[in-house]
């Protein structure tokens, strides 16, 4: 039963995609820019951002986990002792 609760809260979370280098905007001349996908299931945002792929990268992760947390979506982390509040 738990491989499949696995399965499912997979397929409901949002997770970082891909993160490619890409061109800058229209009118923007300077920079490194990276387009990122972040998706879950069948829906994806794609974004683009300057910065180096790292900056770019946690950037996606983020917008990821606060999408997740704005639908309820939390990560249980069995085995875990004493107090985590701390």
């Amino acid at each position: 039963m738990a491989n499949n609760a696995n399965k499912l809260l997979k397929h409901v979370e949002y997770k970082l995609i891909t993160v490619e280098k890409t061109d800058p905007p229209p009118g923007v001349e300077d920079g490194s820019w990276y387009r990122y996908v972040v998706g879950r299931g069948d829906s994806s945002l794609e974004g683009k951002r300057r910065g180096t792929l790292k900056q770019v990268s946690e950037h996606a992760e983020t917008l990821a986990a606060d999408l997740n947390s704005r639908r309820g979506i939390k990560v249980i982390q069995y085995g875990r002792q004493g107090d985590i509040s701390k």
